[in-house]
């Protein structure tokens, strides 16, 4: 049961993250921002979050996962609160800065705990689990926002979605006791963090989920301004983008079977692939129905992007320190958060849309091959143990 909760209770804190992305976008566009102020704010939600994952990584290993998660829920809810009491442009770079440098706690926190619910096909099942609970996040949370800034406003949206992670709040003070306590602390958690970047398998985990992250990124990003300079209204924009998630929603339901019939690697193989394709074909799309049906083969390809590169990422940990390598993981996909927003936004600003979304499809191109070398590899070992 309390698996079940806290799975609740992550999909509420992700719908008001999911959200406050496109609704800072949008905002800041009403306030007059260009694409590279846009670029700006939604680097500076990664910015501190690249230096503090590794370190909230160690803080699960050692506290366990509920001060971490409470910390991140806490700092998600004032974080969005803040432009709905001061509506200016400078709030949102404070309100991006907070959220990212408080929520980081939760996020590795939460990845480390599904892992530690089970082993094996059990821990593939829970983190597949989880996956679906982002993915509906992803779907609620962008167009939630959306409908509610043409119906009351910016301001409104935002204190709207500062509400929403009390109930995880709530769930982490009274009813969170049932959480697995911290592992008791081994010769090996107190190796340095260079030990994990000399483990080659573990890696090439982390490097792939770093070029997932720039897919993933780029159409957060670039989705709402592309939008905008159609014309799109914020409901079509939040539809689009829903129906984007709508679709690695599916996929991660069906990741299991994917997995079950190859490996995790293969299946991570054939969706990078995909949305390498996907990418291709995005500039050349403008209507609104077009627009929903290369989001929807996007969100099928990257749908399993991220639960995989977390399975494996988990899988290839040494014990003892899987929150660690989980906060590794988060400094690749937040140094790829940073760097995404601003290049995407000078390269869109100089040279259109098109180069940004054709270079992506060429790092999705080279994450497959990696993940397929691996899948030979695991293939050619016997696969790899799980722990």
């Amino acid at each position: 049961m309390i698996f079940y909760l806290v799975i609740i209770a992550t999909v509420f804190n992700q719908i008001a993250f999911k959200g406050s992305k496109v609704l800072m976008s949008l905002y800041a566009m009403e306030l007059g921002a260009d694409a590279f102020v846009v670029g700006i704010l939604i680097s500076l939600y990664s910015l501190f979050p690249f230096f503090l994952a590794v370190f909230a990584g160690r803080l699960s290993d050692r506290l366990g996962p509920r001060i971490p998660m409470l910390l991140g829920s806490l700092g998600l809810s004032g974080g969005l609160l803040l432009p709905f009491l001061l509506p200016h442009l400078a709030a949102l770079y404070a309100s991006a800065a907070m959220i990212g440098c408080f929520y980081i706690f939760y996020t590795v926190a939460i990845q480390h705990l599904i892992g530690s619910f089970g082993s094996g096909v059990q821990r593939t099942r829970n983190f597949g689990i989880f996956s679906l609970g982002v993915a509906l996040s992803a779907m609620f949370g962008p167009t939630l926002a959306g409908f509610s800034i043409d119906l009351a406003g910016h301001g409104f949206t935002y204190l709207l979605l500062s509400l929403i992670p009390a109930a995880p709040v709530v769930f982490l003070i009274f009813f969170a006791g049932g959480l697995p306590p911290a592992a008791a602390a081994d010769r090996e958690a107190k190796k340095p963090m260079t030990d994990l970047v000399r483990n080659a398998p573990l890696r090439r985990a982390l490097l792939t989920a770093g070029i997932i992250e720039t897919g993933l990124e780029l159409f957060n990003f670039y989705m709402p301004i592309y939008g905008h300079s159609l014309g799109l209204s914020a409901s079509l924009i939040g539809i689009i983008m829903g129906t984007y998630a709508t679709a690695m929603l599916m996929m991660r339901g069906l990741m299991p079977m994917l997995v079950r019939r190859s490996s995790e690697e293969a299946a991570l193989f054939g969706s990078l692939s995909l949305a390498a394709a996907a990418f291709l074909m995005f500039p050349f799309v403008t209507s609104v129905t077009l627009l929903m049906m290369i989001s929807f083969v996007l969100g099928l390809g990257l749908g399993c992007g991220s639960p995989l590169s977390l399975i494996i990422t988990y899988n290839r940990a040494p014990d003892g320190r899987s929150g660690e390598a989980m906060g590794m993981r988060q400094t690749a996909n937040k140094f790829i958060q940073v760097l995404v927003p601003v290049a995407v936004g000078t390269l869109g600003s100089a040279f259109g849309i098109a180069p940004a979304f054709w270079l992506d499809s060429l790092l999705l191109a080279w994450g497959a091959l990696i993940m397929k070398a691996d899948a030979r590899s695991r293939v050619g070992e016997g696969g790899l143990v799980a722990r």
